[in-house]
């Protein structure tokens, strides 16, 4: 098992290569070693801590954030890392190169990433074949997949719509439950769809579409919506009124949100390397932003409504701070990288500790 000492041993080689071939080098590792031998070098146990939400069960309330796997390649590897939930994506109907490189930056004396990334991804079709290979997703007691759908870079904002529900009908029978990503900042105007008018346009066709598929299929699947971490409060609230809105019409499955993205604010990393660069900053810089977000979100939409925390978990402590912040579960992505897979138990650990 690749515990935090092996990890620690290892990380300087990784962070001696350019951060997107790092990233590439882990992604084809866990592809060609999941279901093979050579995976209990990273596997581990899976911490035991069921919570059932928006109708799933999941096995303890540590997800893997989406982002790091784009194509849905290592879905087994991942959750051999003993996640209870797995989210793949960004994924857009036709394959985009993203933005040019270099995309990915490190902010090692902060623990954080800037990336700019812009949705690489091979399209929706090698993203399902993938998907359909993966053997640890529909057990009883397996994890739970989300699948999170964005826009073509070169679709016109004024047709987005048109994009997520292409996206929408191709994962739905097989996700879990669904991300619809309108916070990433590193496609044009994608936030844009974060305003009321827009969001309630986009919402209504997710709803009237997946009327259609629940009736179809006969399963109801979780829509949640990925909301970014620059906000301001009526921005929040606005948000939350409108979900809740949702949520209270709905017959075909829960509405959820994940909160948050990465963020646009530099103040924390302010005369660091690269910290003028680019793109969204992820990391310990938008832990408390992160936080503020669920607390005021949780406030305005009762105990109830499902809401997944991510950005800035580096340790079991932050993890539980989500939780007590109002998250249900927690995601995270950046921390893998700095602290290695001993994050993934120590955060599901701490957690179960609060009940």
């Amino acid at each position: 098992m690749l515990n935090e000492l092996s990890y620690r041993l290892l990380r300087p080689a990784l962070f001696c290569l350019d951060p997107e071939a790092a990233h590439d080098t882990i992604i084809d590792t866990l592809a060609k070693t999941q279901h093979g031998p050579l995976q209990w070098l990273y596997a581990q146990e899976r911490v035991s801590d069921p919570l059932m939400l928006a109708g799933l069960r999941f096995p303890n309330r540590v997800g893997m954030a989406a982002g790091l796997d784009k194509n849905a390649r290592c879905i087994d590897a991942l959750a051999a890392l003993g996640f209870g939930f797995v989210e793949v994506g960004t994924v857009t109907p036709l394959g985009q190169p993203g933005n040019p490189k270099p995309r990915i930056f490190r902010l090692p004396d902060r623990e954080a990433l800037i990336n700019r990334l812009g949705f690489n991804n091979d399209g929706l079709q090698a993203f399902l074949d993938n998907v359909r290979r993966a053997r640890s997703v529909g057990q009883p007691d397996g994890i739970r997949l989300g699948l999170n759908i964005g826009k073509n870079a070169f679709t016109p904002i004024e047709r987005a719509v048109d994009d997520y529900l292409i996206g929408l009908q191709g994962v739905y029978p097989h996700a879990d439950y669904i991300t619809v990503n309108i916070s990433s900042p590193n496609t044009q105007n994608l936030r844009r769809l974060q305003t009321d008018k827009a969001l309630d346009a986009l919402l209504s066709a997710l709803t009237d579409q997946r009327h259609q598929l629940c009736r179809q299929s006969g399963r109801q699947v979780p829509l949640f919506v990925k909301i970014a971490p620059d906000l301001d409060e009526p921005q929040i609230d606005l948000m939350a009124a409108t979900l809740r809105r949702r949520a209270q019409d709905s017959q075909d499955g829960a509405w959820g949100l994940i909160a948050t993205n990465t963020t646009l604010d530099r103040s924390d990393v302010s005369g660091l390397a690269h910290a003028q660069e680019a793109g969204g900053l992820s990391g310990a810089p938008v832990r408390e932003k992160s936080n503020h977000v669920i607390r005021r979100l949780r406030t305005a939409l009762g105990p109830t409504f499902p809401i997944i925390g991510v950005g800035g978990i580096l340790s079991g402590a932050d993890a539980a701070e989500k939780i007590q912040a109002g998250a249900d579960l927690v995601q995270i992505y950046t921390g893998l990288i700095y602290k290695g897979p001993a994050l993934v138990q120590d955060a599901a650990q701490a957690i179960r500790a609060l009940r």
